[in-house]
């Protein structure tokens, strides 16, 4: 079950679908997306507490897996996670697909 971040600033929703593990956020209406961009923003404790609360009942009826909320900010009016590990999640890949063979000399 989904666990709430103290103090929040501004938090999303995150998990996989059950069904094949892609990363998803819960968006303001209540289903899921892979889009980053899509996903509803707590910025208190009582949205963080509401997003929590779906995200759990979607454990319980088998859409997702693992859900957590995630530290976000908004640079140019685009969500951009805080972690790395969200980043990567979120964006792919921290280097080039054709890095190994641009390094092979």
């Amino acid at each position: 079950m989904a666990k709430v971040i103290k103090n929040p600033e501004a938090q999303i929703m995150t998990a996989n679908r059950l069904r094949d593990g892609a990363v998803i956020y819960l968006a303001a209406d209540g289903r899921w997306t892979m889009e980053l961009a899509d996903s509803a923003v707590a910025r208190d404790a009582a949205a963080a507490e509401r997003l929590t609360a779906l995200a759990n009942q979607a454990v319980t009826d088998r859409v997702v897996v693992g859900p957590y909320l995630i530290a976000v900010t908004a640079t140019d009016g685009r969500l951009q996670p805080l972690g790395t590990r969200e980043r990567i999640r979120a964006f792919g890949p921290s280097i080039a697909a054709d890095f190994a063979e641009r390094s092979v000399a």
